[in-house]
């Protein structure tokens, strides 16, 4: 008896895996033919916490185009080149058209470091450079016109921008600096802008307890649940363009086995024994969902 459980548990929990899988993808929204961004904090966290996100939205069906921007080279080892390589590599395993979809920012207002928090002003001010038209040229030119256009529809080169969320999952300051940077981008871009949507839909991984943290596919069909009992709730589709308020992404055997080789074989100088662990039972590498917040 106790052989037979052995051995049919094992058959059980993955057939659950998948079934609960192919029901996450025939049933939650997907994104298309958009323009996306995934910010991070260090090379492997695309890895490490967004791998089905990135799998799933570079899926080449479903046309959008995927970026990074790492907003430091995780150089508190003195690493930082060959992070940046690992980085490019890690984007193009998860499905990135290239390795010039990354960007890196290296800056001393943004070190790596376990004790640092972000600035957010600082934060909004790259984002705006990287996803806005200048500002002072736009400026110039309702000066040189005469007119006043303070109203007009806010504009950014990207539609969704993808981050952590205020808990920044690990708790890691860099991490939780990002939500902040990114809204207040969006809340600037926003300013004054009386009856425009906020043309970039922010959406933010939703950080677990240490349990849930650690039940790799196990916490699947719990958070399936919880995202069906949200939108029966409320979470709806309604805002920009129809963009859905919940995203969930639960990758398959194979998806997996791509996200633990984004690590082991891209970001080799980051394999210690901890993180070993991690993708084998960290549920991040498995299953993301992501909230879209609202911008007031």
């Amino acid at each position: 008896m106790q052989v037979y459980l052995a051995l049919i548990i094992p058959v059980l929990l993955v057939t659950c895996w998948l079934y609960t899988a192919h029901i996450a993808r025939a049933s939650f929204p997907r994104l298309r033919n958009k323009r996306i961004c995934l910010l991070i904090a260090h090379p492997d966290d695309e890895a490490m916490f967004f791998a089905p996100t990135v799998l799933a939205l570079a899926d080449p069906q479903l046309g959008n185009h995927v970026k990074i921007l790492c907003l430091s080279s995780g150089d508190a080892d003195g690493l930082g080149p060959t992070r940046k390589t690992e980085l490019a590599r890690s984007a193009v395993l998860l499905g990135l058209r290239h390795e010039s979809d990354v960007l890196v920012i290296e800056d001393p207002a943004f070190p790596d470091s376990m004790t640092s928090t972000w600035d957010a002003a600082k934060l909004a001010n790259v984002l705006a450079r990287a996803f806005q038209a200048n500002p002072a040229k736009s400026a110039t030119r309702k000066q040189a016109s005469g007119s006043d256009k303070s109203n007009e529809a806010p504009t950014a080169t990207i539609d969704v921008l993808i981050t952590f969320d205020r808990q920044g999952v690990s708790g890691h300051p860099n991490h939780i600096s990002l939500y902040h940077g990114a809204v207040a981008w969006l809340q600037g871009m926003m300013r004054g802008k009386t009856g425009w949507e906020c043309p970039v839909a922010l959406y933010t991984l939703t950080s677990t307890n240490i349990l849930r943290k650690y039940a790799s596919v196990l916490d699947a069909p719990f958070t399936m649940l919880r995202c069906v009992l949200q939108s029966m709730a409320g979470a709806g589709t309604k805002g920009k363009e129809g963009m859905p308020k919940r995203l969930m992404y639960l990758s398959d055997i194979g998806a997996y086995r791509t996200a633990q080789k984004a690590m082991t074989q891209a970001h080799k100088s980051q394999m210690r024994w901890f993180r070993w662990g991690w993708i084998g039972v960290g549920r991040y590498m498995v299953v993301n969902d992501l909230k879209r917040e609202r911008i007031v």
